[in-house]
C-alpha cells in the first residue's frame, strides 16, 4: 500500500481495549494532541498506556463499533518521564510487572527505570520482594519487546507492515533482525507471507545488486512456490524463466544461469515431462515421482482365484446387505477383490456409497482389517454415518504433528518406518487430495495392503498442488471404474438430476420450483441477503420443519454483500443475537458469543479436547471442523467450542483460528453434505463463477436445495466450463510416458 495515500494520526495511548499477543492485533483508545480520543485498530503489539504513537492509515466506519482509525504503519516512542514510565509498566505490558511492582521500580529508578530493566536487570533484585530470578525474567521480557520493536521500526522504515515483524519474530526470535539482514527474502517465505516485491525492495535498499545470484535464486524459488497456490506441481522452463525475468526486470541470460545453478545444487529438479522441460521444487518432484512409482507397483499386483469363489463371496455380501447389485457395481466389487489398487468415480446418485459399503463387507468377510479415511473432518464424519464404520481424517490417521528444526513443519508419525496397521485402506473424497498428501498416504501403507480411492472427478480439484484424482483416472494405468447409472432411489430427485444436467452443460429449468430444488430470483444483493436470512431464521424452520442448525448457506465468495463475511454477520444477528446473560467476546472486528456456529480455519495438531463426559482426551482440531460455542470464561480467558462432542478450549489469543460458519464458501464445503443448502449466487469475482463450482455446491445438498440470486448468472456459470490447466506430470508418469 502506498504510504503517500494514507492519513497520519498522532497521540498517546489512553487505554488498551483488546490485544492478541499471537499476531499483534490491537484495539486501543488514542488521545490526540487536541485532547480528543478515538479508536485505533491494527498490528501494534505490546502497546501500553502512556506510549506515544504516530500512525499511518485510514478512517473507516465499522457496522457495530462506529468510526475507527485502521492503522497500516506505526512509529512508536517509548514513554519518557517517571509518570509515563509508571503508567506503561502498570499496564502489565511487561510480564511479571503489575501496578505494585511498577511503583516499586519507578520509585527506585525514576525515569531511568526502563534502561535499568533492559541493561542491568540484576539491579531489580535490590528491591524488596524481587528475587534475582524474577529480576532476570522481567529484563528478558522487556528485551523481547524491544527486540520486536526494533524489528518493526526497521521494517516500517522500508514501508513493510508490522504484522510481518510479528511472524518473523515468532520463527526466528531475537535473531530475526540478523536473519533478515542476511536474507531479506525470508519475508516472502510461505510462513511469513509478505509479497515478493516487499522483500525485493528491502533487499535492494540494503545494497543487494539487481542481478545478484541471491536475488535471482530467490525470484526463481518464489515463482515455483507461488504457483503451487495455483495448483501447479511444476512450471515449464520457458514459463518459469519468463515469469522470473518479468518479476525481477532482468534479461534472460543471468536468470537462465541462476536456474542452472539451482538445478546443479538440487534445489530445483529439471526433467522432460509430457513434451516440455519441467522445473520442480525438489520436494514436489520427490512426491510426484514416488507417488507414481508406488501406484504403478500396486497396479501390477493382482490376486488370482476361481470366479466361483468371488461369486459365492458376492452372494454372501448381497444377503448381508439385503441388496442385489447392478452389473457396474458387481464389476467394481470384483475389481476391488482382485487388484491391489482400485479407483472409483461417479456423480451423485450413482451408487458410490452402496458400493463402498459392499467393499467393506466383502473384505471383512475375508478377515481383512479395513481402515476408512477422508481429507476433512466433515467428510470423515459423513463417511462414518454412511458406512456405519469409524472413519478418520487423513491427517489424524497419519498422526500429524509439528517437527523440523523450528518445530513449525508438518510431519506424520505414520510413514514407511511406522506404517498403518491395516489390510485395506478406503479413501473418500479423493478429488480434494493434493500430491503431497497422497505421497504421505502411500508412504504409510503396509507393503501388501489394498487401496480403494473414491471420489467425484467433476468436483473442484484440491486446493494444494496437483490434479491427483483426475490424473489417476486419465492415465489409464490403474484399475478404474466410472459409475454413471442413476439409481431408482434418487432418480426422482431434482438435486441429483439437475446436478447431472449442470455437469453436462445443460440449463435446468430453475423457475420450475418443485420437489427438492427451488430457485428464488433476487438480482439485488441486499434483497438476496435479506431472503437468505429469512429462509434460515424463519421460512424453512416454520414451513418445512428444518431447524437452522441443519441449514448451510453457501456462496462463491468471501467479500461483498452476499459474501461469507456479510452473510455471517447478518445470520448471527438473526439466529444468535446478543441477550442479557449471554456471554460474548470481541476479537478484533468479530464478536463471538455462546451459541455461535463456528469453523476451525487451520490445522492445529496440539490443541487438546475432552469428551462431554470428561472420560476421554485427545488432541488436534482440523481445518473445516464445525462446532458451537458453548462457554466463554472471562476469568480464565477461554472460549469453549463443542466439535461433535469434543470440547475444545481456546485461549482468547487463539480466536483467530475460528470464524463463523452459518455461511461458508463452496470451496470450504467440499467433502460435506447437509440436509438443506441455501446457495446464494448474486455476484462475485469472475474466476469463481464457473460450472465446476456450481456443480460442487448443488451436490452438497441431501434433501433440499434453495438457490437465491440471479438466474442469468447461474446459467453463465454453467456455460463457463473453464478448466484451468495444472502443470502436473503424474498422469504421464503413471502412463509410462516419462
Amino acid at each position: 500500500m502506498d504510504k503517500d495515500t494514507l492519513l497520519e494520526l498522532s497521540g498517546t495511548v489512553d487505554e488498551i481495549i483488546f490485544a492478541n499477543e499471537e499476531n499483534g492485533y490491537t484495539v486501543l483508545r488514542l488521545e490526540g494532541e487536541d485532547g480528543e480520543t478515538g479508536t485505533v485498530t491494527g498490528c501494534i503489539p505490546f502497546a501500553a498506556p502512556g506510549e506515544k504513537l504516530t500512525l499511518l492509515g485510514r478512517w473507516v466506519t465499522h457496522a457495530s463499533y462506529g468510526q475507527q482509525f485502521q492503522a497500516e504503519y506505526a512509529e512508536r516512542t517509548m514513554p519518557r518521564g517517571a509518570e509515563a514510565v509508571y503508567e506503561y509498566l502498570a499496564s502489565r505490558v511487561v510480564k511479571g510487572v503489575g501496578p505494585a511492582t511498577a511503583a516499586l521500580i519507578v520509585s527506585a529508578f525514576g525515569d531511568k527505570a526502563l534502561d535499568v530493566m533492559e541493561r542491568q536487570p540484576e539491579r531489580l533484585a535490590e528491591l524488596k520482594g524481587i528475587t534475582r530470578k524474577r529480576a532476570m525474567e522481567i529484563g528478558e521480557s522487556l528485551r523481547r519487546q524491544l527486540s520486536l520493536r526494533h524489528l518493526m521500526e526497521f521494517l516500517n522504515a522500508h514501508g513493510i507492515q508490522p504484522q510481518f515483524a510479528m511472524r518473523l519474530y515468532q520463527v526466528y526470535g531475537e535473531k530475526a533482525m540478523e536473519a533478515l539482514r542476511e536474507n531479506p527474502y525470508l519475508l516472502c517465505a510461505q510462513n511469513i507471507g509478505a509479497e515478493f516485491r516487499q522483500a525485493d525492495g528491502l533487499a535492494l535498499d540494503l545494497g543487494m545488486e539487481g542481478d545478484s545470484a541471491e536475488r535471482i535464486s530467490a525470484g526463481l524459488i518464489f515463482e515455483l512456490q507461488y504457483n503451487t497456490g495455483n495448483g501447479h506441481v511444476f512450471l515449464p522452463r520457458e514459463k518459469l524463466l519468463l515469469a522470473t525475468c518479468q518479476l525481477l526486470n532482468l534479461d534472460p541470460q543471468p536468470v537462465e544461469e541462476g536456474l542452472d545453478v539451482l538445478i546443479e545444487t538440487g534445489d530445483v529438479v529439471s526433467e522432460k515431462v509430457a513434451g516440455c522441460l519441467a522445473c520442480y521444487l525438489a520436494a514436489l518432484y520427490e512426491a510426484e515421482t514416488d507417488t507414481a512409482a508406488r501406484l504403478r507397483a500396486m497396479a501390477a499386483r493382482t490376486e488370482s482365484g476361481p470366479r466361483e469363489d468371488f461369486s459365492a463371496l458376492l452372494e454372501r455380501v448381497e444377503r448381508e446387505q439385503g441388496i442385489t447389485y447392478a452389473p457396474p457395481q458387481r464389476a467394481t466389487l470384483e475389481m476391488a477383490a482382485r487388484h491391489a489398487v482400485t479407483v472409483i468415480t461417479g456423480g451423485p446418485g450413482t451408487g458410490k456409497t452402496t458400493t463402498v459399503r459392499a467393499i467393506i463387507s466383502m473384505f471383512e468377510m475375508k478377515g481383512r482389517k479395513v481402515l476408512l479415511t477422508a481429507p476433512t473432518g466433515r467428510a470423515a464424519k459423513r463417511m462414518s454415518e454412511l458406512t456405519g464404520r469409524e472413519a478418520a481424517t487423513v491427517h489424524r490417521l497419519l498422526e500429524a504433528g509439528y517437527g523440523g528444526e523450528g518445530g513449525d513443519r508438518l510431519v506424520f508419525k505414520r510413514n514407511e518406518e511406522q506404517p498403518l496397521k491395516c489390510d485395506v485402506l478406503i479413501v473418500d473424497e479423493c478429488s480434494m487430495i493434493d500430491i503431497l498428501l497422497m505421497h504421505s498416504l502411500l508412504a504409510a501403507l503396509p507393503p501388501e495392503s489394498r487401496l480403494v480411492l473414491v471420489g467425484d472427478a467433476d468436483q473442484l480439484p484440491s486446493v494444494g498442488p496437483g490434479n491427483v484424482f483426475s490424473d489417476l483416472l486419465r492415465s489409464g494405468a490403474l484399475p478404474a471404474v466410472r459409475l454413471t447409472d442413476i439409481f431408482r432411489q434418487t432418480a426422482d430427485s431434482r438435486i441429483v438430476s439437475y446436478a447431472h444436467r449442470i455437469n453436462a452443460g445443460d440449463h435446468p429449468p430453475l423457475a420450475e420450483n418443485r420437489g427438492d430444488f427451488y430457485f428464488l430470483r433476487r438480482v439485488n444483493q441486499d434483497r438476496a441477503a435479506e431472503l437468505v436470512v429469512s429462509l434460515c431464521a424463519d421460512r424453512l424452520p416454520r414451513n418445512m420443519g428444518i431447524p437452522p442448525e441443519e441449514i448451510q448457506v453457501l456462496t462463491p465468495t468471501r467479500r461483498g454483500d452476499t459474501g461469507v463475511y456479510a452473510l455471517n454477520a447478518a445470520l448471527q444477528a438473526a439466529l444468535n443475537p446478543p441477550a442479557k446473560g449471554k456471554p460474548e467476546k470481541r476479537f478484533g472486528e468479530v464478536v463471538f458469543r455462546t451459541g455461535d456456529r463456528v469453523m476451525q480455519i487451520r490445522n492445529n495438531y496440539d490443541i487438546v479436547w475432552t469428551n462431554r463426559a470428561e472420560t476421554e482426551t485427545g488432541s488436534g482440531v482440523f481445518n473445516g471442523d464445525i462446532g458451537y460455542v458453548t462457554a466463554i470464561d472471562e476469568s480464565r480467558e477461554t472460549l469453549t467450542v463443542d466439535f461433535d462432542g469434543h470440547l475444545t478450549a481456546y485461549g482468547f489469543d487463539m480466536l483467530g483460528e475460528l470464524e463463523h460458519a452459518w455461511a461458508m464458501t463452496v470451496h470450504k464445503s467440499q467433502g460435506s453434505e447437509y440436509r438443506a443448502v441455501v446457495l446464494c449466487v448474486c455476484g462475485g469475482p469472475k474466476q469463481l463463477l464457473y460450472r465446476g463450482l456450481l456443480y460442487t455446491a448443488v451436490t452438497r445438498a441431501r434433501e433440499l436445495l434453495i438457490g437465491v440470486g440471479d438466474d442469468a448468472l447461474v446459467y453463465r456459470m454453467i456455460d463457463n466450463h473453464r478448466q484451468t490447466r495444472r502443470y502436473s506430470g503424474l498422469r504421464a508418469r503413471l502412463a509410462g510416458e516419462v
